[in-house]
């Protein structure tokens, strides 16, 4: 089954487009080391919580949005061979450069993690 690496991030609404601009350049990186899709999701059906919720999660303020990202890759091993070559590709890729492509959001309130997939459901409608 495949391996998912998720991401929850706070990003000001003023800078939407911003955002798009900047996911689909580096996102692009990604398909190229063999993820099978990228999906990039701004709020818009998101409740507040009682106990916890995604905007506490990463401490949204009122004039953001919480995004909601994930990355599909194949299988975990060739995430992992991915991820190796990212570290090299962050450094090299100017679509990464952050003159040239500056992430609209504070990245040390993004949370991210490696998930294993264990139940995957499709319907034929998906197709």
């Amino acid at each position: 089954m495949s391996y998912i690496d998720g991401f929850v991030l706070a990003i000001p609404k003023a800078n939407r487009d911003a955002f798009i601009k900047h996911a689909t350049t580096a996102d692009a990186i990604f398909l190229e080391h063999g993820a099978i899709r990228v999906l990039e999701c701004w709020q818009d059906d998101v409740p507040k919580g009682k106990t916890t919720d995604f905007y506490g999660a990463v401490k949204a303020k009122e004039d953001e949005a919480v995004c909601f990202a994930f990355v599909e890759w194949p299988d975990k091993d060739t995430r992992n061979s991915a991820m190796a070559d990212l570290e090299k590709v962050m450094q090299t890729d100017p679509r990464m450069d952050p003159e040239k492509n500056p992430m609209p959001f504070d990245g040390a309130r993004l949370i991210y993690g490696g998930f294993e997939t264990v139940v995957n459901l499709e319907s034929d409608h998906a197709k």
